[in-house]
C-alpha cells in the first residue's frame, strides 16, 4: 500500500507541474518598433503597458531580454504576465531566443521587439518578407 500511495503522488506531482507548464505551438508572431535601446529601455517612453508596475524595475532588469507583447493563446494576460520571459522558437529555423513580456496586444500571439527579438529570430528572413514569424512559446523562470 505505501508504494501505490509513493507513485500516485509522484503521478500527481507530474500532472499538476505539466498543467502549470504552459506554453503554445504555432502563434502568429509580428514585430513593433519597442527600439528599447534609442529609448534607454525605459517602459513609459514606448507606452508599454507594463510600464505601470515594471518602469521602476532596475535598468540591468529591463534590458536582460528582448521586449515582447503577449496576447498568445495560453498564459496569463494583463499584469499577470509584465515582467514574465517566454522561450521563444521559429518553428522554421528552430532559432530561439528569451524575451520579457512588457506590453499586451490584441493579435492573438506575439508582438515582438523587431531588433531584439524578431530580427535575431528571423535568420532566414522569411518572417520579415511575410510580415510575421510562426513560432512556439514556453513560459520560463527569467533567473532575475
Amino acid at each position: 500500500m505505501g508504494r501505490f500511495s509513493l507513485c500516485l503522488a509522484l503521478l500527481l506531482g507530474l500532472v499538476i507541474s505539466t498543467a502549470n507548464a504552459q506554453s503554445a505551438s504555432n502563434v502568429r508572431a509580428t514585430y513593433h518598433y519597442y527600439n528599447p535601446t534609442q529609448n534607454r529601455w525605459d517602459l513609459n517612453a514606448v507606452s508599454a503597458y507594463c510600464s505601470t508596475w515594471d518602469a521602476s524595475e532596475p535598468l540591468a532588469w529591463r534590458q536582460k531580454y528582448g521586449w515582447t507583447a503577449f496576447c498568445g493563446p495560453l498564459g496569463p494576460q494583463g499584469q499577470e504576465a509584465c515582467g514574465k520571459c517566454l522561450r521563444i522558437t521559429n518553428t522554421r529555423t528552430n532559432t530561439q531566443i528569451i524575451a520579457r513580456i512588457v506590453d499586451q496586444c490584441s493579435n492573438g500571439g506575439l508582438d515582438l521587439d523587431y531588433d531584439t527579438i524578431f530580427r535575431p529570430l528571423d535568420t532566414d528572413e522569411n518572417g520579415y518578407n511575410q510580415g510575421h514569424l510562426i513560432v512556439n512559446y514556453e513560459f520560463i523562470d527569467c533567473g532575475d
